[in-house]
């Protein structure tokens, strides 16, 4: 796949898409010039101009079919060597494909032509991400929406699908704190019915909040109790609760229980080596994790207890995937472990996959998977 990035492929029939990224670097004087405003002290990439674009394949031969410039941006913000500019995972709804490039942009293309329907970079959706854009969109009835979590200004945003015009955004709420490089976060909403009705519950610094997705007016919020900041992993959704990583500084995993309680509370918490990158993931009573140094764990996902943890000797940025009745664990060398959902730790397989690093997470298609890598893309299956 031309250029780079970290998105994983999205799929609708026999569409396949993913965003990429091409990258022309600056010079090492203006990088010199620009980075003297970065309060930080991370690793960082640097561009003089970035071409974002959209890539459409034939899943039969991996052969490019479409390969769209959606935004072309002059000394874009930085972001993080472990990150890329095209982290964000697009949706696929009906024909159209909905990306999300964070403060560079969002977009809607016709999914069978490549035609771009729609764009929207307006001033009002720009932060600075400090890392750079990594949550990813959701859709909602007539809306698309998406957080902008950055060091200088923090909400959630809803445009219209069908324009991409600005149909609300909600000011994060709640005290943070004061340093602003611990209120950035890049985590993905999810939506949950409470009470019978729509609610995105959605991760942000310090905060788990609940919003209306038609108007965008805060309906609850939670604090972690605990420093949480540049939450990356996604929650989920089960047994009337919510679970969320708290991600960086001291990693937690909290069950905000909804359900049968007059609002939203904590309900149990993982007080140690919850993910900062990958995903939970529940499968029945059970809920999985796999955090960033390789230690993954089972509890039960109605108390918390745990039902085991083992050290798989490895990294991770890749949430896990629970498919054909295993569990998939993608490491950042490519490398795939096979679990059997279980009380028991039990590994089926280890595969070892060429083509550099491995960030986005496994697209299922049919009964193989779409598995992207820093060099590459394959799909996987048997014969």
């Amino acid at each position: 796949i031309p250029g780079r990035g970290h998105s994983s492929p999205v799929v609708e029939d026999n569409l396949v898409w993913m965003t990429t990224a091409y990258e022309t670097p600056a010079s090492e004087e203006d990088m010199k010039k620009r980075l003297q405003s970065n309060t930080g002290s991370q690793p960082l990439t640097l561009l003089a101009t970035v071409s974002l674009r959209a890539v459409r394949i034939d899943p039969k031969t991996g052969k490019v079919l479409l390969n769209v410039e959606v935004f072309k941006k002059d000394k874009p913000q930085w972001v993080h060597k472990m990150n890329s500019y095209a982290s964000c995972t697009p949706w696929l709804e009906d024909g159209k494909l909905y990306c999300h490039f964070g403060a560079m942009g969002n977009a809607c293309l016709d999914a069978k032509t490549g035609k771009v329907l729609w764009r929207n970079d307006d001033k009002k959706l720009w932060v600075m991400h400090e890392n750079g854009p990594g949550s990813s969109p959701i859709l909602s009835g007539d809306h698309m929406i998406f957080h902008l979590d950055g060091s200088d200004k923090q909400s959630i945003v809803a445009l219209r699908k069908d324009n991409g015009k600005i149909a609300w955004q909600t000011k994060r709420s709640g005290k943070m704190n004061s340093n602003p490089q611990l209120q950035k976060a890049y985590s993905t909403p999810i939506l949950v019915k409470i009470n019978g009705k729509d609610c995105v519950a959605s991760p942000a610094a310090d905060w788990i909040y609940g919003y209306d997705p038609a108007s965008g007016k805060e309906l609850w919020k939670v604090p972690y109790g605990l420093l949480g900041f540049s939450n990356v992993a996604r929650p989920v959704v089960g047994h009337g609760m919510i679970y969320v990583p708290t991600c960086f500084m001291k990693g937690e995993v909290l069950a905000i229980r909804y359900q049968g309680v007059p609002k939203p509370k904590v309900a149990w918490r993982l007080s140690r080596g919850g993910p900062k990158m990958p995903s939970p993931l529940l499968v029945g009573n059970e809920l999985y994790l796999v955090n960033d140094a390789g230690i993954a764990m089972c509890l039960d996902a109605k108390t918390g207890e745990m039902h085991w943890r083992e050290r798989i000797n490895a990294q991770f940025s890749a949430s896990p995937t629970y498919a054909d009745g295993k569990i998939y664990l993608c490491d950042r060398k490519g490398a795939t472990t096979v679990l059997k959902p279980g009380k028991s730790y039990k590994v089926l397989a280890h595969n070892q996959l060429d083509g550099g690093e491995h960030k986005a997470s496994l697209t299922p298609y049919g009964k193989s998977f779409l598995v992207r890598t820093e060099e590459a893309i394959y799909r996987i299956g048997r014969k």
